[in-house]
């Protein structure tokens, strides 16, 4: 028996309909704040993503599907959306246009890191980002986005984790004060960590390896080393953030995973999930359009793990999908052929309806019908045909009322907009 590819999965009937839920209220939380559809291919030029994530992170190094096309170019399935979405910004001259745009994107990206409950190779993100926007305020605005989308959702427990990675000016007295850290424990890291040490060191506090952890928790602080403009940026994140009510953490630690991020960095945990607390994450990445080809346009963003959403959300909420407004039981040929019609009838008047499409009996049927959790069935056979009535049941009353077949699809119609 032919099965799935390790690291990926199904997403099947009756969880289809909650992920369908979370991206409705995905969508009209972006509208409402100007955020525009943007729809980027699976399939980029390798070069994108080694020069705008950085060859210095694991997704580079380790965790992205790249394979050489017939004519020997270097394409990868795409392991996230941001680089992705400014390609488009850059290539189809919005900077030119107007420099301020909002786009939001939802679906799949690929990686190839070890399976996990929640983490799979084949996984989807939500993605939110403001580009031509340099004031923190689009910062606090995109963090707000996040933690109203929780909530829409019913996780309530949401609170955002926030840092400052700072820029280009305050980097490089950090980065010597972290190298300085970092030769005192440098043979307690990891292989990685040791040869990303010299190149490339604030990946070393990014690292997820235990030992690694350790030697690193008493390392300097970014934001021990800002400059009076990333201080003051910052400062005012804090202050909007308290301003709107949205209590967050502090988190001296949080780095982030890719190369491009600068000043304002953040993450949304919940406890819904133990462990694995991240649900969502983002940050300022200033450099990144000029880096890819565009002119120096700030930029800042976020993605929410739509599998490990979807996790937390079905512990909060019911069943999402559908049940059946009607099923029709209809008994013998001739009743089938009306219901057959009457079915196509209501589809297209927007009722979800459903019936036994084999001549079954009428246990059989009715069994079908509770499976289906149907709201309502009508029952039809030749003696109904030929009454000119047929019986509606209501399957959480169990009262049954008399039909008349005249007009019964207009009857129908009127009945279910009003249950």
């Amino acid at each position: 028996m032919l099965q799935l590819i390790r690291g990926f999965k199904d997403i099947l009937p009756g969880e289809v309909e909650l992920w369908q839920h979370i991206e409705d209220r995905a969508r009209a939380l972006f509208a409402d704040f100007g955020y525009r559809e943007i729809r980027v291919p699976l399939l980029e030029k390798t070069e994108l993503f080694a020069r705008g994530i950085g060859e210095d992170t694991d997704i580079v190094e380790k965790e992205m599907y790249t394979f050489a096309d017939r004519k020997g170019e270097m394409i990868t399935l795409r392991p996230e959306a941001t680089a992705s979405i400014v390609r488009a910004y850059i290539q189809h001259r919005y900077h030119a246009v107007d420099p301020v745009q909002k786009f939001f994107t939802i679906g799949p990206m690929f990686r190839r890191e070890r399976p996990q409950k929640g983490r799979y190779r084949q996984f989807y993100q939500i993605n939110a980002e403001a580009l031509g926007i340099a004031e923190p305020l689009i910062d606090v605005q995109l963090i707000h986005l996040l933690v109203r989308l929780l909530q829409r959702l019913r996780v309530d427990d949401a609170t955002p984790h926030i840092n400052s990675l700072g820029c280009p000016v305050c980097r490089p007295a950090f980065r010597e004060a972290l190298l300085s850290f970092i030769a005192g424990r440098r043979e307690a890291l990891c292989s990685d960590c040791q040869r990303r040490s010299t190149r490339n060191p604030m990946r070393v506090l990014d690292c997820k390896v235990p030992g690694c952890r350790e030697a690193m928790a008493e390392a300097p602080a970014i934001i021990d080393h800002l400059c009076p403009d990333c201080a003051a940026h910052f400062a005012v994140v804090r202050e909007k953030l308290e301003r709107l009510g949205i209590a967050y953490h502090l988190d001296k630690r949080l780095v982030r995973g890719l190369d491009y991020y600068t000043r304002t960095t953040f993450e949304i945990h919940t406890a819904a999930l133990g462990a694995q607390s991240a649900v969502a994450g983002g940050g300022r990445y200033d450099g990144l359009i000029e880096l890819l080809g565009g002119p120096p346009t700030p930029g800042v963003g976020f993605a929410v793990g739509f599998d490990r959403l979807a996790e937390i959300v079905a512990l909060q909420q019911a069943d999402f999908s559908r049940p059946a407004q009607l099923f029709i039981a209809a008994l013998g040929p001739t009743a089938q052929a009306s219901a057959f019609d009457w079915q196509i009838a209501l589809g297209e008047a927007g009722f979800q309806v459903e019936m036994d499409y084999a001549d079954h009996s009428l246990k059989a049927q009715m069994k079908r019908a509770d499976r289906l959790r149907a709201r309502r069935v009508l029952i039809v056979g030749d003696n109904e045909l030929q009454t000119g009535e047929a019986m509606l049941r209501d399957m959480a009353t169990r009262e049954q009322t008399p039909v008349a077949l005249d007009r019964l699809v207009d009857t129908l119609r009127q009945s279910l907009a009003n249950s």
